[in-house]
């Protein structure tokens, strides 16, 4: 059953349009499935909180969180209501996440990742 599915007339408003949830897990460094933070996670959630403030987005709320069970395709961020998952790596990624999926509401889907998703084979 989806999400919408499960929804019911007599629900509450969600208190947020879209709720965003950036992985910042840290693990060891040698540890094999590696970590978001490692892969500078925080600096892009620190930015996209700072940035979704002055684009003036009110309804949406930044969030870290712990591990998103991703690690390997890290950093990730999932946007719900949507249930939406993006592996943002630059400052540009962040900019066009909030622009396209969070101020117009499209999808950005060159960053999107799918839910059987693996990481590329090392080369």
């Amino acid at each position: 059953m989806s999400l919408t599915d499960r929804l019911r007339p007599d629900d509450p408003a969600p208190y947020y349009e879209a709720h965003v949830f950036a992985c910042v897990n840290e693990r060891p460094a040698e540890h094999p499935r590696g970590s978001c933070m490692a892969r500078g996670a925080m600096l892009l959630r620190n930015y996209m909180k700072g940035r979704a403030d002055q684009l003036g987005l009110k309804n949406v709320r930044i969030n870290q969180s712990g591990c998103l069970d991703r690690c390997e395709l890290g950093p990730v961020i999932v946007i719900y209501p949507e249930g939406i998952w993006y592996a943002p790596r630059t400052r540009e990624d962040i900019d066009e996440i909030l622009e396209v999926h969070l101020k117009q509401g499209g999808r950005v889907t060159r960053l999107m990742l799918q839910p059987d998703q693996k990481p590329p084979a090392a080369e």
